[in-house]
């Protein structure tokens, strides 16, 4: 199996090497074949001829010489005036060989002055460019010097280009292909079992992206998987003594005892189950994926009215009465629905635990970007060791709140799960008397109702 690793530095490796390939080739292809001006070249060349007919028919073969040495010069290349028998006007060298050349490698072309031949130079010899004027004179022949290096010579320099490629390929393929090294292994843990695994990638890119993404998707399995085996253990142990008793009253019936105090055992016990089984309900509820919910504005005067609404009857029951204060109207954003059912399992747990003719307190406060709720009941409060456990499920204090209260100790932990849904903070102090449940949650001040 080839490793993404592999996969981009050669793939970046070949792209450079196939670059490096066409430039050569193109850059061969455009020198051998670039556009040139045939008139522009003829021209240049009857104007060196015209200049060097004059220099010598003004100045004989010693201004000729002076001339022609000029155009060497400037044009880094010789230059020389010959008649039509080849012999060089200014020493009588015969020049009859370059002719030859010239005729043989040149180019015909037409210019204003006379015809011109001759070529680019070879790689390995000198080219001969050469004039013919119509009336047969003397003509410029033009040697170009050969070019004494190839672009292939060149190419080894390039070699370089390649090398710092390759480094830069390298370091790519080490930035992407890591993080999805340590990812795989990541994957491998968590299916072997290990909930705990994460990531923790600090990567602004997408394979950071991926691996929080992954980071969530595990949290969310822990959670569940956590919240399930928890629940099956404490629904196992709730549910051990309320069917020993229905088992007991069912016996205490058939042998002839009591059928009425059978049947309120039986009726007892199953209230009970009903309860036990609401409650687990609204806690897997509470533990679900955060994700599949709604978050809309919710306002938290109206929300705590509302519950004040509903379990004001529940409070004169007991002889207690609600008194609320409202200090501000905060705006969360959430579950309005799983808000409300955390707090009411905070107030009604109050009431329940509240001594007969006293106030249970509600309280509403604003303070920067945060919503307090404050619930105070005047009971016998909780013992320090246990006010943090208070919010675990099915935990109850032994002395007070207790089966006899008719809870399951699922109430509270229903509201710190929909409290902690929502960013938020629960917990609980002694008030002596009495105990004090603060609820924190995070304010939307970007939000104005219309």
């Amino acid at each position: 199996m080839r490793s993404i690793f592999s996969t981009i530095l050669v793939w970046g490796v070949a792209t450079i090497g196939v670059s490096l390939i066409g430039f050569y080739l193109t850059s061969n292809l455009l020198d051998d074949h670039r556009p040139r001006s045939p008139d522009m070249m003829d021209r240049t060349q009857a104007f060196q001829n015209e200049g060097a007919r004059k220099a010598l028919t003004e100045g004989g073969p010693e201004e000729l010489d002076r001339y022609l040495q000029r155009l060497n010069e400037l044009f880094a290349a010789q230059h020389f005036l010959v008649d039509a028998r080849g012999r060089d006007l200014v020493d009588g060298t015969d020049r009859l060989v370059l002719m030859a050349r010239a005729r043989t490698k040149g180019r015909p072309g037409h210019s204003p002055g006379g015809r011109g031949r001759g070529g680019p130079p070879a790689d390995d010899l000198p080219g001969v460019v050469t004039t013919e004027p119509l009336d047969g004179g003397p003509r410029l022949l033009v040697v170009i010097p050969p070019r004494h290096r190839s672009s292939s010579e060149f190419f080894p320099y390039y070699l370089w280009i390649l090398l710092v490629v390759v480094l830069l390929g390298y370091g790519l393929a080490v930035h992407l292909a890591r993080p999805l090294r340590k990812l795989r292994v990541a994957v491998d843990q968590f299916g072997r079992g290990e909930l705990g695994t994460r990531i923790g990638s600090t990567r602004r890119d997408e394979i950071g992206e991926l691996a929080r993404s992954f980071d969530r998707m595990a949290a969310r399995i822990e959670t569940l998987m956590a919240a399930e085996r928890r629940l099956l253990q404490d629904v196992s142990h709730e549910l051990r003594s309320p069917l020993a008793r229905l088992g007991y009253a069912i016996e205490l019936g058939r042998t002839g005892g009591d059928p009425e105090l059978a049947l309120d055992r039986i009726k007892r016990d199953v209230d009970r189950l009903s309860k036990l089984v609401a409650e687990l309900l609204q806690l897997t509820t509470a533990e679900g994926d955060p994700d599949a919910r709604v978050a809309r504005p919710v306002l938290l005067d109206d929300l705590l009215q509302d519950l004040i609404d509903d379990c004001d009857l529940e409070a004169q029951a007991r002889h207690c009465r609600l008194v609320a204060h409202h200090e501000g109207s905060p705006i969360v954003i959430g579950d309005g629905e799983l808000l409300r059912r955390g707090v009411e399992n905070v107030l009604r747990n109050a009431i329940r635990h509240a001594p007969e003719g006293t106030d249970i307190e509600l309280i509403l406060q604003s303070r920067s970007d945060l919503a307090l709720i404050l619930v105070r009941d005047h009971g016998t409060g909780v013992p320090e060791a246990d006010l943090t456990r208070i919010f675990h499920p099915f935990f109850r204090v032994d002395d007070d709140r207790s089966r006899s209260s008719g809870g399951v100790g699922l109430g509270l932990a229903i509201a710190r799960r929909a409290i902690e849904l929502h960013q938020g903070r629960i917990r609980a102090e002694n008030a002596s008397p009495g105990l004090r449940v603060i609820i924190e949650l995070p304010t939307a001040d970007d939000f104005h109702q219309v």
